[in-house]
């Protein structure tokens, strides 16, 4: 259950791509995220779904506004600021897995283990295996991802975002590619990460199924928060 803590949070966050014609991706988000909550975003095709959640992830720079993650403000930091706490505090699930298809399940787990180097290597195997094990994937860890079903494969890539224990899990239209069965399956683990792991998960998604488990459904258009999403991220 999500706490009242605010785990992510913007004020008057703006992004326009520069050019002869300029071109404003979103405008004017202020928006809050508690600790352990699983939170969806929802809007018609180009509303700025996918922009929205590339800014809280710290992958795009907004114009104007200021983003605080974990209490602090990341507006002044440079690039290799950024990139550090993506590595230690945020974990990315896409739509289609980015799966490396030379490395097997395991060594794609241990991806981000290695780069962060808190870890041995005999401590990143052990992570790697349990963070498997637990997406039930036991007797997998050695499998490449072309041997893998799909949704096989989304439940490595959900493990590679966890490989550092981030405080919040960023997901783009994460079951966009699975067949009905293996969508549940993920939507489930997403669910069961915030609600006993008291992780935060924001997802953007276009499936009403998928964004009935979740906590709270926040709305887009034209790159506007909507009126009650707005309210909601001052209260």
């Amino acid at each position: 259950m999500a706490d009242a803590t605010p785990v992510l949070r913007t004020r008057g966050m703006t992004r326009v791509l520069p050019g002869e014609v300029p071109v404003t991706l979103v405008e004017d988000i202020s928006l809050s995220i508690r600790q352990g909550e699983f939170a969806v975003i929802m809007g018609p095709s180009g509303s700025g779904k996918s922009s929205l959640l590339y800014l809280l992830g710290l992958l795009d720079r907004p114009t104007s506004g200021q983003l605080w993650l974990d209490g602090e403000d990341t507006s002044g930091f440079d690039e290799d600021r950024l990139a550090s706490i993506r590595l230690e505090k945020l974990g990315f699930v896409f739509q289609f897995h980015f799966l490396l298809a030379e490395f097997s399940a395991m060594d794609n787990v241990m991806l981000p283990m290695r780069k962060l180097g808190r870890l041995t290597e005999a401590q990143q195997r052990d992570r790697a295996h349990g963070l498997l094990a637990d997406l039930g994937l036991d007797g997998h860890q050695h499998k490449r991802p072309g041997q893998m079903s799909g949704g096989q494969r989304q439940r490595v890539a959900i493990a590679r975002a966890l490989a550092n224990d981030p405080l919040v899990i960023l997901a783009d239209e994460p079951t966009g590619a699975l067949d009905t069965k293996s969508s549940i399956v993920v939507r489930e683990i997403l669910h069961d990460l915030a609600h006993r792991q008291n992780r935060t998960i924001i997802a953007v998604t276009h499936d009403p199924d998928f964004a009935s488990a979740a906590d709270r459904q926040i709305h887009i258009v034209d790159g506007r928060l909507t009126d009650n999403d707005a309210w909601r991220a001052e209260h």
